[in-house]
């Protein structure tokens, strides 16, 4: 299969793109030219701006893809402009948990239809939930649903992560600094870089259209990371109204998302609890 992946040379698109080639798929990947890959000659690369229709059309010369995997999609604008100048007969945008506006646990694709609400013409802005709402939107505006595959995962965790959130955790705890929490015990879902992107592989080998959730088997709190960090460093977490407010205090209840329709296609999410302590002890160590 002839397959286009817009942004593949960061996190969890590194192992997609690794998976994609070792199926067989032949490869080109589209970026601004910002970040080198480690694929060699195993790949094509055209660089292009996804945001501006004539740098897209220039790169891919009216060059037809089996499959084009959108993993830059923030914004109705995003994929408007992409998919203008892009031909695809499947298109597979990496999407997000955060559409859903209503947290509690077993949350099904159904909860968020993107035909359900009005098509807004925006650029990326500080409200990514409703980026990614308007980019799914956008692409049902642009190409038939039964040729869009929305992939949603809640928080990506991974020792590629440039985020650095979950260390920021571990260096709170570790040095003492002041931490303000609001829902310490809400217990909430996480997915694994390799996980993320080998899903996203798995997926090009399917019919699946629509939307699908992938996550890691489990749920876990801050309490709970916190909690195994104090036991690995021997130290006490510092909390504090006044202090650094943490990268995972966004649920406000527990949360969950079905998979149902992700194990359908024949994918098995790993259990979270074990990798993610593996995760936690691998960034103490490193402060040692």
């Amino acid at each position: 299969m002839n397959i286009l992946v817009v942004g593949g040379t960061r996190f969890f698109g590194l192992p997609m793109v690794r998976k994609l080639i070792d199926n067989g798929h032949s490869v080109t990947i589209a970026t601004r030219g910002g970040h080198s890959d480690p694929f060699g000659d195993s790949v094509r690369r055209v660089i292009m701006d996804k945001t501006d229709t004539d740098s897209v059309r220039a790169a891919l010369g009216g060059e037809q893809f089996d499959l084009l995997i959108d993993k830059v999609a923030y914004s109705s604008n995003d994929v408007i402009s992409l998919l203008s100048g892009a031909r695809c007969k499947r298109y597979i945008q990496m999407s997000s948990c955060a559409v859903y506006e209503t947290a509690h646990t077993d949350i099904g694709e159904s909860e968020f239809y993107a035909k359900d609400i009005a098509l807004v013409r925006m650029d990326r802005t500080g409200d990514y939930a409703l980026g990614k709402r308007q980019a799914e939107r956008a692409a049902l505006e642009m190409l038939d649903e039964s040729a869009c595959t929305f992939v949603r995962y809640p928080v990506v965790l991974g020792e590629n992560d440039y985020t650095g959130r979950l260390r920021a955790y571990v260096k709170a705890v570790a040095c003492g600094t002041p931490m303000n929490i609001n829902n310490p015990d809400a217990k909430t879902a996480y997915i694994f870089e390799d996980e993320a992107g080998g899903f996203i592989a798995h997926l090009a080998d399917t019919e699946i259209s629509g939307a699908v959730n992938g996550c890691a088997v489990g749920t876990v709190s801050q309490s709970d990371i916190i909690g195994y960090i104090e036991h690995r460093c021997g130290k006490k977490a510092v909390f504090s109204q006044g202090g650094e407010k943490m990268p995972y205090d966004d649920t406000a209840s527990d949360t969950s998302y079905s998979c149902a329709r992700a194990k359908g296609t024949g994918f098995e999410f790993c259990e979270l609890t074990g990798r993610l302590y593996a995760l936690l002890d691998d960034e103490i160590d490193k402060l040692r």
